[in-house]
């Protein structure tokens, strides 16, 4: 919605807008009191003007080397072999010997890792065992009584 132009000339109550130049004088025309039409500016600093250098960015997909270093970070299934060892204990020992053939080709780091979950994996899958087979034992012999109920 647009409101209609005030009718008349404009007021003299009002102020003088700061924008607009003063009415007896050109927009164009300089400012009064010998004053230069802008203030002078410093110069920016020379290192404004550089711009940063960036390394070259490499194909769309491929990133760099891990951060410890090349080939130098923690094998991970040697991580998941020390974790399953507890869980699961079959699954510690399996996950330890590949991960001990991936440390050997790739040269990741994580070997004792490795080689703790493969020793727990097999160390609590023989206690495992041995108290599956005790149960068993002392359920059979539990069984062999003589029944004495008659039935």
């Amino acid at each position: 919605m647009s409101y209609p132009p005030p009718s008349g000339p404009p007021a003299d109550d009002q102020p003088p807008s700061p924008y607009e130049p003063p009415r007896d004088q050109s927009p164009y025309a300089p400012p009064p009191g010998g004053q230069p039409p802008y203030a002078p500016q410093p110069d920016p600093p020379a290192h404004w003007s550089q711009q940063p250098s960036y390394p070259p960015q490499g194909p769309y997909g491929q990133y760099g080397p891990p951060p410890s270093g090349p080939g130098r970070g923690t094998n991970i299934l040697a991580i998941l072999s020390l974790v399953f060892a507890f869980v699961f204990p079959p699954a510690g020992a399996v996950l330890g010997h590949v991960a001990k053939r991936q440390i050997r080709t790739s040269g990741e780091e994580g070997d004792q890792l490795a080689t703790w979950g493969l020793i727990l994996g097999y160390v609590f899958t023989g206690l495992t065992l041995l108290a599956c087979c005790g149960w068993l034992a002392l359920v059979a012999l539990g069984n062999t009584g003589d029944g004495g109920g008659g039935y």
